[in-house]
């Protein structure tokens, strides 16, 4: 992002009275235009420098100089290069460990950066950016696994290989962009001795009814100058252009400065200026509020937290002025740069920062507003958002969650690109299959209920393979996000299934699969869960009435079935007073369901089956009195005669219907 050292980070700089001595002096020449961040000069001379310096800790000191002339224009490659170059000649300065770390950073070579970061840390304890640098590392490799839905797409019609930047509305009906580029046609002529390229302009382009954007073209003489333009802002109406322009020279002074214009016709009147600060500092960045009072913008002013920071003047329409600046404070600024501010319609303050932890450059950032002028809880967009390149210069398309920003990352077609972005609708599918719990076969004709939270419904029914779908069906959407689902599952002779899904809290789209085994009750026996008593004994104990809530659960979600249940002995006792005692037994299960639970009397009867129905073992054969005596061990004997002693239920109809209540007595 070479071209924010233009417009983002121009330091204003007064005219040096250096003189040279007849006989040049590369590395004072040098040291000039890298004062007055003349980088793309500057590199020149201290490569020349160089090659004529006989000291070798001068050397190191220039090797250091080249590195930093290379990271001011933002050739973070290059720089890295001359960064070790200064550290293998044995440079003192402990920064050029940090740089290299950041630089690393910024291209993604996160383990290589907390590298870097360990030996700053050792070389520089007290400075806590070793250790935030460390996090920053760690935080993006999380991000860039765990990437948000939003979509990002570099837009090739408004990009070159050149640097665009910047983007914004500058119509209603958000259909006229205007943004900052270097191409080739600009009003200027000259070349940059910051990044020898062309200076900036600001550029528009008009989209048509099927989106396409227009070829780009400069706006008209009074707005772009042979100076650099770029990074504005227009009011709601669209009918006032803020915007920074830098390269003026006023008392000797090059710099920034906050510039605006009225709307005449279908061009721009002539701009004027914004008196924000002394001339000595830049301004820049505008961002104006949605009632038109306020104007946030960036500047090296004295007051700040260090670096680029936010700040904010308000409108006195009766005056016609605007206020004293206000900082915007160490919620939002750092000891880095906090830049290119953008204000939502309901509020949020959106900017760019590399003070803030981040994946490497320039990473976008939001804050709610909290108050009047005030906005705080500031958080990273993550991936795709952002990434290890420069990513700034947000606008939205009014309330949607769509817009553009710029980029420097892989993909675009050079420099800083304008890319869109949008949060496509969470699409959810909810499928799964049918089968019978006795013979694992597939069911089809089952019917499955869809029931949400947000009052929506849905049916369907399983096909010749037992499969159901529930999937996003044009407009009408089966799955909503945020809603929690019930799902009942129902055949003819065959127990009710229920099951529970939610999009609550899911941030992207998602399948979902469920299977479920219905049971058949059509002359079949169904067990219950373990139900004991002591020897003789019939009375339920409490801790087994768990068990029986389970049956309670299955005729409260299947209200018609009336239940069979049956009581079982092993074969020790008489048969007489087997079949007495699991009676007895039977019947207490069913009172406790009558009386506690409240199932209707008609819907249950007890059936004491006494030692008559043996059951199966594991190994498939019947626990007769028989084959258990000849098992071999007492325990054996036990677990065989603990397994008779059982309670399950069959459903003997599916009829029911609850008597009418009695008339009300008059």
């Amino acid at each position: 992002m070479k071209i924010i050292r233009i417009i983002g980070v121009f330091a204003l700089v007064a005219v040096l009275g250096l003189t040279v001595n007849a006989q040049k002096n590369y590395k004072i020449e040098a040291d000039v235009a890298f004062s007055g961040f003349k980088y793309y000069k500057a590199i020149e001379m201290y490569k020349k420098a160089y090659t004529k310096e006989p000291k070798n800790e001068v050397k190191a000191e220039i090797l250091f100089q080249i590195a930093e002339c290379y990271r001011g224009k933002n050739d973070g490659k290059q720089a890295a290069v001359w960064y070790n170059k200064s550290i293998k000649a044995k440079h003192d300065n402990p920064l050029a460990i940090y740089y290299v770390a950041d630089i690393y950073k910024s291209q993604g070579k996160y383990e290589e950066a907390i590298v870097e970061f360990n030996k700053y840390k050792a070389a520089n304890p007290s400075d806590k950016r070793g250790e935030e640098g460390i996090k920053s590392c760690q935080l993006a490799k999380e991000w860039k696994d765990n990437p948000s839905r939003t979509v990002v797409n570099p837009m090739p019609l408004l990009n070159t290989e050149d640097y665009d930047f910047s983007p914004v509305f500058a119509d209603k009906k958000n259909t006229e962009l205007y943004f900052t580029s270097t191409r080739q046609g600009s009003a200027g002529s000259e070349v940059s001795d910051v990044t020898g390229m062309n200076f900036s302009d600001l550029y528009m382009s008009k989209r048509d009814k099927k989106g396409k954007w227009s070829e780009p073209a400069v706006l008209n003489e009074t707005i772009n100058s042979p100076a650099s333009e770029g990074a504005s802002c227009l009011n709601k109406k669209r009918s006032i252009i803020y915007f920074t322009r830098c390269g003026v020279e006023s008392k000797g002074v090059m710099g920034c400065s906050l510039m605006w214009a009225k709307r005449a016709g279908q061009k721009w009147g002539e701009p004027e200026y914004i008196k924000v600060t002394e001339d000595t500092f830049t301004v820049g960045h505008p961002a104006i509020s949605v009632d038109d009072k306020v104007l946030v913008f960036a500047s090296n002013m004295p007051g700040g937290q260090g670096g680029r920071d936010l700040w904010y003047i308000t409108y006195d329409k009766k005056a016609k002025t605007w206020s004293q600046a206000t900082n915007l404070g160490s919620d939002i600024n750092t000891s880095g740069d906090e830049m290119f501010p953008y204000l939502r319609e309901n509020g949020e303050l959106y900017f760019s920062s590399n003070g803030h932890l981040g994946m490497g450059g320039l990473d976008l950032f939001k804050a709610a507003s909290t108050g009047v002028n005030q906005w705080s809880g500031v958080e990273n967009l993550k991936v795709p958002m952002n990434s290890e390149s420069d990513d700034f210069g947000i606008v939205f398309e009014g309330i949607k969650d769509k817009g553009y920003f710029t980029s420097s990352r892989e993909g675009g077609k050079g420099g800083d690109d304008i890319w869109e972005f949008y949060l496509p609708p969470m699409l959810f599918e909810l499928s799964g299959v049918v089968k019978d719990v006795e013979t694992e076969k597939v069911l089809a004709n089952a019917k499955i209920k869809l029931i949400g939270t947000d009052g929506s419904s849905a049916e369907t029914t399983t096909d010749e393979n037992g499969n159901f779908f529930f999937v996003e069906n044009g407009p009408n959407r089966y799955i909503n996000p945020n809603t929690s689902y019930s799902l009942i599952v129902t055949k003819d002779k065959y127990l009710l299934a229920k099951g529970k899904e939610t999009t609550v809290a899911l941030e992207g789209s998602k399948k979902f699969f469920h299977e479920y085994a219905l049971q058949p009750f059509e002359d079949v026996v169904i067990k219950l869960p373990l139900i004991e008593y002591k020897t003789a004994k019939w009375d339920l104990q409490p801790q087994y009435k768990d068990s029986l809530n389970y049956l309670y659960d299955i005729m409260a979600e299947n209200p018609t079935i009336i239940i069979q249940l049956r009581s079982h002995t092993d074969h020790r006792g008489s048969i007489r007073a087997n079949q007495t005692l699991s009676q007895k037994r039977a019947q207490s299960c069913v009172d406790y369901l009558v009386k506690e639970k409240g199932i209707h009397p008609d819907r249950i009867k007890a059936k004491g089956m006494g030692e008559n129905e043996p059951i199966k073992g594991v190994s498939g054969v019947v626990l007769t009195e028989k084959y258990i005596k000849g098992l071999k061990s007492q325990e054996e004997k036990d677990v065989a005669l603990q397994r008779n002693r059982r309670t399950d239920f069959k459903v003997i109809g599916d009829n029911f219907v609850p008597p009418a209540a009695p008339a009300p007595e008059n």
